[in-house]
C-alpha cells in the first residue's frame, strides 16, 4: 500500500501538519468561555421519506449523518445513532438532538460513506448494528479496515480513487484538510477524506470533516466537476486559533460552496454534539448573516433541523 501523502507510518495534509499539543489543549480549556446551549431538547425523529420516481431524497439525521435515497441504492454518511460519541457508551460528548430519521424506518442500505476515524464520525456501536442488519459496502479511506471487522465488504480508497457500486453509482474519495485519531498513540495512522457520490446524472459531495484550504476545493472542482449538492461542515469552529486547521467556520464554508461551484449546499456538523465553544445555533445564524452580507440567494446554502430533507429530481 502506498500513498503520496503517507510516509510509511502516518498520513499528512497538502499543506503539512500543524497539530496542537497538550499545552494548547490546556490553554483552550482554561481560557474557554463557551456559549451555553440553552433550552430543552425538543427534537423529534421521523420515518425515512418515501422516494418517488427518479428523485433523490437527502435527509439530515444529525451532525454529519445523512440518509441518501436514490433509484439505484440507499446510502448513509458517517452514521451515528449512539447517545454518546467516544470509546465507551458512557464517555464522550452526549447527543443533544435525537437522530432525525428513526433507525427502524431506515431502508436497505447499499453503502456507507465513512470519512475518518474520529468518534463523532466513526461510531462503532452504530456500525456494528449496520453490519448486522444489512452488511453493506463501506467506502472508506486507507487503513480504516481494522475498525470495520464486522463488515465483509470494505473498500479502502486513497485520495482520488473510485469504486463502482453498481452500473449507475460510483464513489470517489477526495482530500480533506483534517487528521485522524482513536487513541493517543495512533494519530494520523488512518487516512481521512470526503466523497463524491455519483448517481446516474447527479453528483453529491460529502465533505466529511475539513478545515479550509485555499486551493484544495478548487482542485476538487477541476478534477471532478461541480456537485449538484454539497454537504459541508459549518460547526465546531471556536476558538478559532485552535480549530482553524481542522474545522471550517460558516464564512469559510460559503467560500468552499463558491470554490466548488456547488449548485446547492447544506450545512452539517452543528447542533448535535457539543464539541467546541460556539452556541448550538451560532453556525446557522452566522451562515445566514454571511449569505446576506454577500447577497447570495438564501436557498443556495441552507441548514436543516434533523429529520428534514430535500429532493433532487432528474436522476
Amino acid at each position: 500500500m502506498f500513498s503520496y501523502h503517507y510516509d510509511g507510518k502516518r498520513f499528512f495534509n497538502h499543506r503539512g501538519e500543524h497539530r496542537h499539543g497538550l499545552a494548547d489543549v490546556l490553554k483552550w480549556k482554561f481560557s474557554s468561555k463557551p456559549t451555553p446551549w440553552l433550552g430543552e431538547n425538543t427534537s423529534k425523529s421521523v420515518n425515512a421519506p418515501l422516494r418517488l420516481g427518479n428523485t433523490i431524497e437527502v435527509s439530515f439525521i444529525g451532525h454529519s449523518s445523512f440518509l441518501i435515497q436514490t433509484p439505484y441504492g440507499n446510502f448513509l454518511t458517517d452514521p451515528v445513532y449512539s447517545d454518546r460519541v467516544g470509546p465507551t457508551s458512557w464517555l464522550g460528548p452526549k447527543r443533544y438532538a435525537k437522530p432525525g430519521v428513526t433507525w427502524e424506518s431506515l431502508p436497505h442500505i447499499t453503502a456507507v460513506l465513512l470519512s475518518h476515524d474520529h468518534y463523532d464520525h466513526c461510531d462503532s456501536r452504530t456500525l456494528r448494528s449496520i453490519a448486522s442488519r444489512w452488511n453493506p459496502v463501506v467506502a472508506t479511506p486507507l487503513k480504516m479496515k481494522g475498525l470495520l471487522k464486522k463488515f465483509s465488504l470494505v473498500t479502502e480508497l486513497d485520495w482520488w480513487q473510485t469504486t463502482q457500486i453498481n452500473e449507475q453509482v460510483s464513489i470517489t474519495l477526495v482530500p480533506a484538510q483534517h487528521w485522524g485519531r482513536r487513541f493517543p498513540w495512533d494519530t494520523n495512522t488512518r487516512l481521512w477524506g470526503g466523497f463524491y457520490l455519483t448517481v446516474a446524472k447527479r453528483v453529491i459531495y460529502f465533505a466529511g470533516d475539513s478545515g479550509y484550504h485555499e486551493t484544495l476545493f478548487k482542485i476538487i472542482k477541476q478534477k471532478l466537476g461541480s456537485p449538484d449538492l454539497a454537504l459541508l461542515p459549518i460547526g465546531a469552529y471556536e476558538p478559532r486559533w485552535f480549530m482553524k486547521e481542522a474545522h471550517m467556520n460558516p464564512s469559510e464554508a460559503v467560500q468552499v460552496h463558491h470554490d466548488l461551484g456547488s449548485k446547492k449546499s447544506i450545512g452539517m456538523h452543528w447542533g448535535t454534539f457539543r464539541l467546541t465553544d460556539e452556541g448550538r445555533y451560532d453556525p446557522c445564524r452566522e451562515l445566514d448573516r454571511i449569505m446576506q452580507e454577500k447577497m447570495l440567494p438564501p436557498d443556495a446554502f441552507i441548514t436543516l433541523e434533523p429529520g428534514l430533507g430535500i429532493s433532487l429530481s432528474g436522476v
